[in-house]
């Protein structure tokens, strides 16, 4: 039987030269750098919640730490270093080379440190804690949305959502259509380079975990303003596209989530500035609307008719 101990230094102690002190004491040590803020964020993957219980553990060490950077990029932060908070509910060491393998690839990718955590037995959850660093008042937060600027999103929206109806059962897709979608379930791309450009350029920023409507509430919210979107320049997939004239094709494009892209405002003036970060960084970049004074948002079709949907984003307690 592998103990505690033993499964920590075989699955998830490596070197960890940015950091003072890594893995093996009783609390980590940091140095931040000189004109650098810390950035903290938590995200929490449960079993029966946010995943099913035989997904490929493989994807779900890059979904963890994914959904992590994802909270990076929306501030702007480079990433530096993580701790996983682990539940397991039975050692199984297949499971956990795999998993550690998909958490260690995409660490590497984004040169991010694990410096400590926690294993316990329980409910399989996955918990981690990410922390990164930002030049000194650089950040991009929620409530810096203007009136008049555009609003813009990363990427493709829609896809993951759409595998997952499919695998609830509530949608048939094609099968060429939910492998495409299944990948964007399964390991989402967290745009860390596209929020550090934005540095400057953008006035607020949220990544894309609940919902478009959800998570651009959010900035409105926040930045006590409203925000009219147009309903046919949302950037989506061939694949979403075949299932839009269905009410849960186009939940999924508004409301669906797990994205994990970008959703950011930034002046009109900006425009050039936008293309040109997309073309460096080979990345989609769409205007879908504009933040207005009046304190709601609207949907609006091609022929100005107001899109109504019933719920704008995931709720865990709704």
């Amino acid at each position: 039987m592998v103990s505690e101990f033993k499964l920590i230094r075989r699955f998830f102690t490596r070197a960890t030269p940015g950091a003072v002190l890594g893995v093996g004491d009783d609390a980590a040590l940091l140095h931040v750098k000189n004109g650098m803020e810390l950035v903290v964020s938590t995200d929490m993957l449960v079993s029966g919640t946010h995943f099913f219980p035989d997904n490929d553990p493989f994807f779900l060490g890059h979904k963890a730490l994914a959904v992590n950077l994802s909270d990076m990029a929306a501030m702007a932060a480079q990433p530096r270093w993580a701790t996983l908070a682990l539940s397991l509910p039975e050692v199984d060491e297949t499971w956990l080379e795999k998993f550690s393998a998909g958490l260690f690839a995409l660490a590497d990718e984004h040169h991010v440190e694990l410096i400590g955590g926690d294993t316990t037995h329980g409910p399989l959850n996955l918990c981690i804690t990410i922390m990164g660093e930002v030049p000194h008042g650089t950040a991009l937060r929620r409530s810096g949305a203007q009136v008049g600027d555009d609003v813009w999103v990363s990427g493709v929206l829609g896809n993951a959502a759409l595998a997952l109806v499919h695998m609830q059962g509530r949608m048939q897709l094609a099968a060429e259509d939910f492998a495409a979608c299944a990948l964007a379930l399964h390991r989402p791309m967290p745009r860390v380079a596209l929020g550090r450009a934005l540095r400057g350029v953008a006035h607020s920023a949220i990544d894309i975990s609940d919902g478009l409507l959800a998570d651009l509430g959010h900035i409105l919210d926040c930045s006590n303003v409203g925000a009219e979107i147009a309903f046919n320049a949302l950037p989506v997939s061939s694949s979403l596209q075949r299932y839009l004239e269905q009410p849960l094709g186009k939940h999924c494009l508004l409301a669906g989530g797990d994205d994990y892209e970008l959703c950011f405002t930034a002046s009109v003036a900006h425009r050039f500035e936008v293309e040109r970060i997309a073309a460096s960084l080979g990345l989609l970049l769409t205007r879908i609307g504009t933040i207005t004074a009046e304190k709601k948002c609207t949907v609006r079709a091609e022929d100005g008719s107001i899109v109504n949907i019933e719920e704008s984003g995931y709720d865990h307690f709704r």
